[in-house]
């Protein structure tokens, strides 16, 4: 059986970009195992009704294949999905990318210096490196509450979306106020015969300035020598600017403050709602969210707002903290992912036999900068432990993350050597630093998000600026690491 140089994991963006810079860095023995039939990743899999990202249109594409055909300032699924299809076009990578291949296991073969890759209903297949691209959003979260399979009508969450499911007249109940529901639940309320929201805690809103480009500006952005560059430089600066506000400027936390508030006054006039709808944390603590129809949706005369937590569920519908049942035809989830399961459930056992994700529900998630294991050698991981944002592209992050791992590759060849180790000490030095700066950040002010663990570590973020994350992977150092010859 021959041994592949490099395989990836996920053909979402992440594993897109790692394949291409791989390529262009000469790595022609390359696989990319995808579980789906189609590229894009929480792009593909994320198609509810309004479904858009949060991050400003020219951050959100790859530095060296900029979209310059992108129609608004926030762009919606298909459009961002369209993006990837015609990188893999453009790139070539059908050639490399593997449709229907659910890994279930990593396992680490010392005496060959491989990982044997475990795939449901084929053949075993050998790497020397594997880098993990299954994205951090992808696992959704279901609140463990009683009855959760007894309801009678159609259930689902919003990653998983039932369009042969009429909304039209039916009594929805949507469970959650984070990004998905801001975004779904203007686009089906009117259809609604009546929608309740369950809200068990409100975040702060701010407005999302997103009116389509006109013909010339698109025209501009298309053939302007530049122009798109200075564009993404500029938001991407602000965005670095905002971020001051989680990492601890009281003054920021403050304007943000203000601003949410000023949106909140201007949409809702009713002081009970506006009161049911102002958060009692410091903005950023749990993930601000952007939208100009949120406020209105809520109130509109088929639309309740109720302010507990679900206690359980019925056949007949969805029963609140206070004891009373709010009778539905449909239940959607809006209740996230488990984002600090960050590799479940695949399966990586490293040098010792020790499954990874076992190591972290033990341990903290510790790493270097997100992207290698002490105890796991050649192994590599993108969108890994504290490096997800809350302020800036993760796109910014991945390439970052794609340029140590192929400068950490070329490292190893002109030393001749075929096996990476990081030392123990680097990643125990790593993770104390990380959770030092944690503390003076926003995310560590007394609120509860899903960025926290069951514990209440914080092991999902980078607690600084992004620049800084950029030049600390610029260059590998070997120095943090132990070779072996090949």
């Amino acid at each position: 059986m021959s041994t592949i140089e490099v395989a990836i994991i996920g053909a979402g963006i992440g594993g897109l970009c790692a394949a291409i810079r791989l390529r262009a860095a000469g790595v022609t023995s390359l696989v990319v195992l995808e579980r789906a039939s189609e590229v894009g990743g929480t792009w593909r899999d994320n198609t509810y009704p309004g479904c858009a990202c949060d991050v400003p249109s020219h951050l959100y594409s790859l530095s060296f294949e900029p979209n310059r055909g992108w129609t608004r300032p926030y762009s919606q699924q298909a459009e961002i999905q369209a993006y990837i299809r015609r990188v893999v076009r453009q790139y070539g990578l059908d050639a490399v990318i593997r449709f229907g291949q659910e890994v279930g296991a990593l396992r680490w073969d010392a005496s060959a210096q491989h990982w044997q890759i475990e795939r449901a209903g084929q053949p075993m297949l050998q790497a020397r490196h594997v880098i993990v691209a299954t994205g951090p959003l992808n696992k959704p979260l279901l609140p463990k509450v009683p009855g959760l399979d007894t309801f009678d009508g159609p259930a689902f969450h919003t990653s998983q979306w039932r369009h042969d499911v009429d909304l039209r007249g039916k009594r929805i109940a949507v469970v959650g106020t984070g990004a998905s529901a801001v975004q779904v639940v203007p686009e089906i309320a009117s259809a609604a015969a009546h929608l309740t929201v369950f809200q068990r805690t409100p975040g702060w809103v701010l407005p999302r300035r997103d009116r389509p480009y006109g013909p010339l500006r698109r025209w501009l952005y298309a053939h302007v020598p530049g122009l798109q560059t200075l564009v993404r430089w500029r938001i991407y600066w602000f965005n670095e600017w905002i971020g001051m506000g989680f990492l601890g400027s009281a003054r920021m936390q403050a304007l943000l403050r203000r601003l949410a508030l000023q949106h909140l006054r201007r949409q809702v006039k009713d002081a009970a709602l506006r009161a049911a709808l102002t958060p009692h944390f410091n903005p950023g603590c749990k993930r601000l969210l952007f939208s100009n129809t949120w406020f209105r949706a809520l109130q509109q005369p088929n639309v309740s707002l109720v302010t507990q937590a679900v206690a359980r569920v019925t056949p007949q519908g969805v029963v609140g903290s206070d004891g009373r049942l709010h009778p539905c035809d449909v239940i959607i989830w809006g209740t996230g992912f488990r984002a600090t399961e960050f590799i479940t459930p695949l399966c990586i056992y490293g040098e010792r036999g020790e499954e990874l994700s076992e190591r972290w529900r033990a341990q903290p998630a510790a790493t270097r900068l997100g992207i290698t294991v002490a105890g796991f050698p050649n192994l590599f991981m993108l969108v890994g432990p504290n490096t997800g944002l809350g302020h800036n592209s993760i796109i910014f992050m991945i390439e970052a993350q794609v340029n140590y791992i192929v400068d950490a590759l070329r490292s190893l060849c002109r030393r001749g050597q075929a096996t990476l180790r990081l030392r123990p000490e680097i990643q125990t030095e790593n993770y104390a630093v990380m959770q030092q700066k944690m503390k003076s950040t926003v995310w560590s002010s007394g609120c509860h998000s899903w960025y926290q663990n069951a514990d209440g570590r914080i092991d999902t973020l980078w607690p600084g600026f992004t620049w800084d994350y950029w030049r600390q992977t610029r260059r590998f150092d070997p120095a943090h690491y132990e070779g072996a010859p090949r």
